[in-house]
């Protein structure tokens, strides 16, 4: 086995390349977290026949594409706003709002702790209990909210446990947190792959809360991570407009505007990406429940974390096994909570899937 102290990230395949000496275009990657089938047909047809696209500035309110984001979201135009990516937005959110003290669920995705350092804010975490297979306690958790917190975090689905908060749940995390003047920033990366969208998503509660904003972005579900298109829905005019004076112009390109507009309408697209994803997550939960090596916690995104039984097997160790067969998984160690026997893969085809389950379970 390679002594390094290196983890990957899903986009790292060169850095793999490099190291092990595989080429990044043998790599299946587990860890990335992105819709195995490829870019929206619709995308890719069309984004050929408007390449002039290029040749002039996008509208710089973004009008058509805040529409059809409105529009895919079942929510108002006006509560749209656009970015670079979903993490533009983050840190966006964070310079407006200026929190000194933000509260994290725990183990998450590390760029929201990033962002509040940078303001020079402080992070506290809930951590999220393995006991509790990592599903939040909802009454605990509002009862340790107070005034001296200024910003709450939350990815739902929570990116590496697959667990998700139930809309009925965050409506009382809201109502608790608007009393304590709590700003609520939901990261909802992963909501498109659930199987009841509408059960997790907190959409159709910015109709009636203005003490959340919701991101989103066409990374994973629209396997697009280059295309760097994110957007947040929230009903804060002023924060809205606080954002939209700070942002530079033009930080989505004619390119995305152009895709934005085509992806979100390609429902073939959408249905068979949900059936796929729901089809392999209930398939490989039920196979890794059954073994005694790993216990696999119940998954509503696209990805499911596994707690490795075995003794003397750590997560660096099955990376690596499975790195040298050319499926890149994640080792879950950097994550705040989780140590060296918690490992991370997405649902990719099939095929694919059923090869890591082999390797994995053999």
């Amino acid at each position: 086995m390679i002594k390094h102290k290196d983890h990957f990230h899903g986009s790292d395949l060169e850095k793999i390349e490099k190291i092990y000496g595989i080429k990044k275009e043998d790599i299946i990657s587990f860890s990335a977290n992105v819709n195995p089938l490829g870019i929206s047909p619709k995308l890719r047809k069309g984004i050929t026949e408007h390449i002039d696209c290029i040749t002039t500035y996008p509208d710089r309110d973004y009008v058509q594409l805040r529409q059809c984001i409105a529009n895919y979201c079942s929510t108002e135009t006006d509560n749209i706003v656009v970015g670079n990516g979903s993490t533009e937005l983050i840190s966006l959110f964070v310079q407006i709002e200026q929190p000194k003290k933000a509260m994290i669920l725990g183990p998450t995705y590390s760029e929201y702790e990033r962002e509040i350092a940078l303001g020079g804010g402080k992070t506290i975490y809930y951590p999220l209990k393995e006991e509790n297979d990592f599903i939040l306690n909802t009454e605990h958790f509002i009862s340790k909210l107070s005034e001296d917190i200024d910003m709450l975090i939350i990815c739902n689905p929570n990116n590496p446990t697959g667990t998700a908060i139930k809309n009925q749940d965050m409506r009382h995390i809201l109502d608790a947190c608007k009393e304590c003047d709590i700003f609520v920033m939901v990261d909802e990366t992963y909501v498109e792959f659930a199987e009841d969208v509408n059960k997790i998503s907190s959409v159709s509660l910015t109709r009636t809360y203005t003490n959340i904003a919701i991101l989103r972005g066409t990374s994973k579900f629209f396997a697009a991570p280059g295309l760097r298109l994110g957007y947040a829905i929230c009903s804060n005019n002023d924060l809205i407009q606080a954002i939209n004076r700070r942002k530079d112009p033009w930080t989505i390109n004619s390119i995305a505007v152009v895709a934005g507009t085509l992806m979100f309408n390609d429902e073939d697209y959408i249905h068979e990406t949900r059936d796929l994803i729901k089809t392999e997550r209930d398939r490989l939960y039920k196979l890794f429940n059954e073994s005694s090596r790993f216990k696999p916690y119940k998954p509503e995104g696209n990805f499911m974390l596994l707690q490795i039984l075995e003794d003397g097997i750590t997560s660096g160790m099955l990376f690596d096994k499975c790195i040298r067969e050319g499926l890149m998984i994640r080792d879950c160690s950097t994550f705040p909570y989780l140590g060296e026997n918690y490992i991370r893969f997405c649902f990719m085809n099939p095929e694919d899937n059923t090869k890591l389950a082999n390797l994995l379970l053999g």
